[in-house]
Order: C-alpha cells, then sequence, then structure tokens
C-alpha cells in the first residue's frame, strides 16, 4: 500500500498539485461570486487524479479547499472531506480504465457526482442548515418553500446539481489532457490511464468540449427556471 502510495508522488505530480490548487481555488471562487448552480472547483483535483493517481488527486483535493479556506472563504474549508473522494474516485475510476474515451469520461463524472452527493449532503445539512453560498442553495431553498424536508430538499438539489458539475469537471479535465503534447503528459506516473481508445484525441477533445457546452447551457436554463419561478 505504502510503494502504491509513494508512486503517485514523482516530481511532475508536485509540480502540477500547487498548479492545479490554483486552478480549483480561482474557478471555485469565480462560480461562487457568480452564485451558478454549479461547483467546477475540482478540475485541477481530476487532472492530478487521473495522471498522478488517486492519492494525489485526493491530496489536492483536501489541500485546495483547506488553502481556499484559510486564504478566501472559510466556507470552503469544511468540504474538503468532499474534495478529498472527489480525487480519490477520479483516480480510481481512471485507474479502472473510465479516462480513455469520451463516454467512459461521462460515466466517471456520474461516479464521483454520487461520490460527492453521499458525503456532501450530511456537511450541507448539519454544518449549514442546507443553505450554503453557492448558487445551488437557490434550488435548495426553493424545494424548502414548496414543503419538502431539509434533507429530502439537499439531497434532491445534490443528486440534481451534482451529475452536471462532475461531468462537465471529468469532461474539461479531459479536453484539457488531451489538447497537452503528448510528451508532457508522458512524463507523469499514470500517463497509460489517459490513451485513447478508438478515434483520434482532438475528435474526444471536441466531443468533450461540446458535452460541457451542453451542460452548462443547462445549469444556466436550471437557475433562471428556478429563479423565474
Amino acid at each position: 500500500m505504502l510503494d502504491k502510495i509513494k508512486s503517485n508522488f514523482t516530481t511532475q505530480t508536485w509540480v502540477l498539485i500547487p498548479i492545479a490548487i490554483a486552478i480549483n481555488v480561482a474557478i471555485g471562487q469565480l462560480v461562487l461570486v457568480l452564485k451558478l448552480p454549479v461547483f467546477l472547483d475540482s478540475i485541477g483535483t481530476v487532472l492530478v487524479a487521473v495522471l498522478c493517481g488517486p492519492w494525489a488527486g485526493a491530496l489536492t483535493g483536501a489541500l485546495s479547499n483547506v488553502i481556499w479556506g484559510i486564504a478566501f472563504d472559510p466556507g470552503a474549508f469544511p468540504w474538503w472531506p468532499v474534495a478529498f473522494f472527489i480525487g480519490f474516485m477520479a483516480g480510481k475510476m481512471a485507474e479502472w480504465g473510465f479516462f480513455k474515451s469520451w463516454w467512459k469520461v461521462v460515466v466517471t463524472g456520474i461516479v464521483i457526482a454520487l461520490t460527492a452527493a453521499i458525503i456532501s449532503t450530511p456537511i450541507s445539512v448539519y454544518l449549514f442548515g442546507g443553505i450554503t453560498a453557492s448558487g445551488s442553495s437557490f434550488i435548495t431553498a426553493y424545494l424548502l418553500q414548496t414543503g419538502q424536508g431539509i434533507w429530502s430538499a439537499v439531497v434532491s438539489t445534490a443528486f440534481l446539481t451534482e451529475p452536471v458539475d462532475k461531468i462537465t469537471t471529468a469532461m474539461l479535465a479531459f479536453a484539457i489532457i488531451q489538447g497537452l503534447p503528448k510528451r508532457t503528459v508522458a512524463g507523469y506516473p499514470k500517463a497509460d490511464q489517459v490513451e485513447i481508445e478508438g478515434g483520434s484525441d482532438k475528435n474526444q477533445m471536441y466531443i468533450a468540449i461540446g458535452i460541457v457546452v451542453v451542460l452548462i447551457l443547462f445549469a444556466a436554463f436550471l437557475l433562471r427556471s428556478i429563479l423565474g419561478g
């Protein structure tokens, strides 16, 4: 087990981790300010997890929220366990071959979403009363107004927004990796996990970008519908 953990952490990994953390915090903070019904604060985490391994991804996720909470938004700190398991599960899915084509990345996003929803729900309910600073809380508040209980409202929100967010996150990470020079990707410990199965790298990247655009438009429509209602 110790050897497996150590294999995740090469020089390239330690160089990538702070870059990934910066990506997480910058995009996460922007999304928070814009009150979008998604998070997009795990793109860097998934990048590290897929290219370097689950333990490197888990560390990146946890550190991202700790640093984010200390430097910018204290409300981000309690979510570090969620970020930890997002990174770990993304790395395991890549190990199992689910980062080699766009449709497998969709499956990866769904699995990560379920993981995040299960772990985040108790944190949301017990620490924040179901209402957090994220844009998804508009949906929770709306469901509470319709008479749903807090657990039902939080769970419903999570299972509505998490798949959109995590599939988008996984697809963006996938597109970034496919857009990188092959020599750059080859330097990471788990480079073999992102070798494309059939089709060209560029086609896979374009499909991923297309799916991201559709999901972002859906998220915008969802928020507009809730606010308009």
